[in-house]
């Protein structure tokens, strides 16, 4: 099965992470080939792919949000949970996967995603059925972090008992009174993070597969967040627990104070 990939970096990070089977790539006409796009058309050129240029209309009629560029592919490469296990493997990390209960909703799901492969998580597991999966809107909300992520569909229940055999703790995001606050959960070692649907949360046998269950602290008048928000603050509470294992740091410019202007100032 083929579909259209629309947006800059989703597009561009299609093409980097490689996975996908690689069909054609559609330029709107005029657009000026520079920024992400000119990385974009480089990383195009040295796979040889063609480029079609063509009027917006038609790729309006292809891919919403598209930003003068579609990128035609095949379908999602899913992963499977022994995948996942030994990505923690190779990284001499203890697993830390994100496991969502039957969201709805694209937008949610691609913004766990984004969270989930800025935080470095090994995995992330979806139900069977009944969930939204990886689609062309998916990979847009998450800006193509989706595609460098192993994504897994599989009986949940059956997954968490697999990672709970593997060592990893289960912990269940929850607003329910057995729910413990941040303090009182050990994020740090292996863990499946679970993450429920959008209206009514974890199913009861999800739960239930729970070790333990995460409640964030709010001192809001909305007592709520919505899941990709709330999902997204547990993922960086364990990252943090875990000591922000594997962060890439920014290379900073030193800052110029004014002493150090004037000390300049006066060597010259």
């Amino acid at each position: 099965m083929r579909e259209w990939i629309g947006g800059r970096n989703p597009v561009y990070e299609t093409l980097r992470a490689g996975r996908r089977s690689i069909y054609r790539l559609l330029l709107a006409e005029a657009v000026q080939e520079k920024g992400r796009l000119a990385e974009i058309l480089a990383l195009v050129q040295e796979r040889g792919l063609r480029v079609e240029r063509v009027p917006r209309p038609r790729l309006d009629s292809l891919v919403e949000s598209h930003q003068g560029v579609a990128l035609e592919v095949g379908e999602y490469p899913y992963s499977d949970l022994l995948d996942i296990l030994e990505n923690a493997e190779r990284r001499a990390q203890p697993p830390f996967v994100l496991v969502l209960d039957a969201l709805q909703d694209p937008q949610n799901l691609g913004t766990l995603m984004r969270t989930a492969d800025a935080v470095g998580v090994h995995g992330v597991v979806l139900p069977l059925r009944r969930t939204a999966t990886v689609t062309p809107a998916v990979v847009h909300a998450s800006s193509g972090a989706s595609e460098h992520l192993l994504v897994a569909q599989a009986n949940l229940a059956q997954a968490l008992a697999r990672l709970k055999e593997s060592g990893a703790w289960a912990v269940g995001l929850d607003s329910g009174p057995l729910a413990q606050p941040p303090e009182r959960v050990r994020l740090d070692g292996a863990i499946a993070m679970v993450v429920g649907n959008e209206g009514e949360g974890m199913r009861d046998l999800v739960r239930s597969s729970c070790d333990i269950l995460l409640r964030l602290p709010m001192a809001g008048s909305v007592a709520s967040l919505n899941a990709a928000v709330a999902g997204s603050v547990a993922l960086y509470l364990a990252w943090q627990t875990r000591g922000y294992a594997g962060a890439v740091l920014p290379v900073s410019e030193p800052v110029e104070t004014k002493e150090s202007a004037k000390k300049l100032r006066n060597n010259h």
